[in-house]
């Protein structure tokens, strides 16, 4: 008998039976007019165009020329790895502290993730610790906009642009964040972003890639879409590339567009609660909440993190984590399998197997991974506290009571 995973759980059961006095996201707040919209796609007997509708609302909202709806964020990203049409071998720099659904796509296409690491005290990579991964085989770089903090663009993109590079953004956990007053997921070539239920802006499930490019935007649609086929007139479909079937449902375009109409609200609040309970963290001798850079004009905060003193507490900070949890913050714990280059053990053992891309050729290169090649993010990690269930309905008294409970576990915890 095969042996019978624990497999990872998404959406509302992963928050399933997580108590505390905190706010919690579910049940989700949902707009006013989402059942409306729901009711036309059924009440149309699936004729109307609802994905076009919202489509055209998500792009107007963000200022760019094209929205394509996908299925999820892991989708948005993955045809965007197959629309740029990279040759196998070729590195794509990538922010160590992600999520899989960031690299599954680059993976899929048989290009090579390289791992920048992390800037000291932080949770994002930068132009430095970019240019040091630089390589005669690197085509892009990919920017996550972890919990929501803004990666520096500016000089990333000055970077990109010296050594001819693209460079995209993750912005699955940012919606709606501003940097130095443009919006996140327009300061690139293109972005993907994640309604997912328990996103910012969160659907059943869901995502889209944004561009202003006209002939990326069509060759997203003719690959992730339209599975890569072309209609020829006496035979039908012929399929010249390899493609998907990524498409964003109706009823999810109908949820997403009811969610739109508030989502701008909403991260507004976030922002100003993000920041009142980072300045309340922050008193906390031994307690270092993330910090938020000046260019972060609008920090859509979807996880809210924190890291301790190990030198100032008596506990682990996986024991802190937990009494946090105990003390009434539900989801809090630590996040060292945010460490992508550790936690996708598959890429160490192609990597040394010497697998298809990893084989010489059309790797130039042998690579390694682990947590030992970002080790700035690995140490980062392993003192770094986070709660998931950072949302919307949090109000001051919420981020006062939140910060009484971690200032009370360091002070029980004191040396």
């Amino acid at each position: 008998m095969a042996e019978k995973l624990e497999r990872a759980r998404y959406g509302a059961a992963a928050f399933a039976g997580m108590e505390g006095t905190l706010p919690s996201p579910y049940p989700r707040t949902m707009g006013p007019n989402c059942l409306k919209y729901l009711q036309e796609v059924v009440e149309s007997g699936l004729t109307c165009n609802m994905l076009g509708r919202f489509e055209e609302a998500f792009a107007r909202e963000m200022g760019v020329k094209h929205c394509i709806g996908t299925p999820g964020c892991t989708p948005a990203l993955a045809i965007l790895a197959a629309a740029f049409a990279f040759e196998p071998g070729d590195e794509i720099i990538v922010s160590p502290i992600t999520d899989y659904g960031t690299v599954q796509g680059l993976i899929r296409e048989n290009y090579i993730p390289v791992f920048a690491d992390t800037e000291p005290g932080t949770i994002n990579l930068s132009a430095a610790t970019i240019e040091r991964c630089l390589s005669d085989r690197t085509r892009a770089i990919l920017c996550v906009h972890k919990t929501g903090l803004l990666c520096d663009m500016d000089p990333i993109n000055a970077l990109a642009e010296k050594h001819g590079l693209i460079v995209y953004e993750d912005v699955c956990q940012a919606v709606f964040g501003e940097y130095k007053g443009r919006l996140a997921g327009t300061l690139g070539k293109a972005a993907g972003f994640s309604f997912d239920s328990e996103k910012t802006m969160g659907s059943d499930v869901g995502g889209c890639v944004v561009t202003n490019d006209d002939e990326l935007a069509e060759r997203i649609r003719f690959i992730g879409q339209s599975r890569g086929a072309v209609a020829v007139p006496g035979f039908g479909r012929k399929h010249t590339v390899a493609g998907y079937a990524y498409r964003m449902t109706q009823s999810t375009a109908a949820i997403c567009l009811g969610q739109l109409e508030i989502i701008r609200d909403q991260v507004a609040h976030r922002d100003r609660m993000a920041r009142l309970l980072t300045k309340l963290i922050a008193e906390i001798p031994g307690v270092t909440p993330l910090p938020i850079p000046d260019y972060v004009n609008v920090y859509s905060c979807w996880m809210f993190g924190l890291s301790i003193d190990p030198a100032q507490f008596r506990c682990t900070p996986a024991e802190f984590a937990q009494q946090l949890a105990d003390g009434g913050i539900p989801g809090a714990g630590m996040g060292e399998y945010y460490l992508i280059p550790a936690a996708c053990t598959f890429l160490e053992e192609n990597a040394r197997k010497k697998v298809y891309p990893y084989s010489l050729p059309p790797a130039s290169r042998e690579y390694r991974y682990g947590a030992d090649t970002c080790p700035t993010a690995r140490d980062f990690l392993k003192t770094f506290i986070r709660w998931a269930t950072f949302c919307e309905k949090y109000q001051p008294e919420h981020c006062e009571q939140a910060a009484a409970i971690v200032r009370a576990v360091a002070d029980r915890n004191r040396r």
